[in-house]
């Protein structure tokens, strides 16, 4: 009978603590929320709280652009980092001409390997950067199997999405803990939350992001905020092959959308999805096992590309 308790007693509080765990992004990103209403003194504005420059990489396009222009919304001078000098340019002055404040571009083609890297530490040099937003990416062009990926994407994924966020990570933080204060934003993937057949390479490069950004939370904190960011699907060219996905609908937002609610968690949160119908989509996905979220990715993976191909094929 005491054993019986006992175990019990160990699944109750199994339970409990898996409940808390999938509902935590929920109440994180409600929280970032209600904050600003009951305790509107303790929320600074970010210059004030990180410095007066933000970064952010992949900037010209989807969510990096709406970063950027959110940022410089809430009065921070930006730093634009991306591979296209005349959409730099462009974004550049959009954002100079809205909002007032300054701007500078660095051109960086991510794609090319660590010699990128010495020209943006060069760009940097005389910045006293306060935030840090590690939003490049690269995606699929459609989903395949590994077997049919070229080895050349398969490099270019690994070299932006994970050489990237860590060599840009190790360059700026010794600046931040020096000055005493800053922000690294990570911006990764719900296909983070389970193996992903057909975009396995991508999905591993978003688990790495997951795994870098809260052990670099563990050593740096409280000094330096690391946020993981983790979106679910957003409306943006990342999203080509799908029609479906890139026409939006209330759980697939813009790009604007999505920035606008995702920047407002920035010194609030640490962990969040940033749109807070992601969050909740996040909490049913958390409740099933990985073998069933995998399944379930594997077929949502073969419809997209059923989808590619049918408008390919409709061209």
């Amino acid at each position: 009978m005491l054993g019986f308790i006992c175990l019990a007693v160990i699944g109750a509080i199994t339970v409990a603590v898996f409940l808390i765990d999938s509902l935590w992004s929920v109440l994180e990103l409600i929280t970032s929320y209600l904050t600003p209403y009951f305790i509107p003194t303790e929320v600074l504005p970010l210059s004030k709280r990180f410095g007066p420059w933000a970064a952010v990489t992949g900037s010209t396009d989807g969510i990096g652009k709406e970063y950027a222009l959110e940022l410089a919304r809430l009065g921070m001078n930006v730093v634009l980092i991306s591979r296209n000098e005349d959409k730099l340019r462009n974004v550049s002055r959009e954002i100079e001409k809205l909002h007032g404040v300054k701007t500078k571009i660095i051109v960086a083609d991510f794609s090319k390997g660590t010699e990128i890297y010495q020209n943006i530490e060069n760009g940097l040099k005389d910045v006293p950067l306060g935030i840090l937003v590690n939003n490049v990416g690269v995606q699929y062009e459609y989903p395949m199997p590994l077997v049919e990926l070229p080895v050349s994407k398969a490099w270019e994924m690994i070299s932006v999405n994970v050489v990237a966020v860590t060599t840009l990570t190790r360059l700026v933080l010794p600046g931040m803990m020096s000055r005493g204060r800053g922000a690294v934003v990570n911006v990764s993937s719900g296909s983070e939350l389970q193996p992903l057949p057909l975009m396995a390479v991508y999905a591993a490069t978003k688990s790495y992001i997951r795994s870098l950004t809260l052990a670099l939370r563990a050593e740096v904190s409280p000094t330096v905020t690391v946020q993981h960011v983790s979106p679910l699907f957003v409306s943006t060219k990342m999203n080509t092959f799908s029609p479906t996905l890139l026409a939006g609908n209330l759980l697939v937002p813009d790009a604007k959308t999505y920035a606008r609610h995702a920047v407002r968690t920035l010194g609030r949160v640490n962990t969040t999805s940033g749109y807070w119908l992601h969050g909740v989509q996040s909490f049913f996905i958390k409740l099933a096992p990985e073998w069933l979220r995998i399944k379930v990715g594997a077929q949502m993976n073969r419809e997209f590309r059923e989808e590619h191909m049918r408008a390919v094929k409709g061209q």
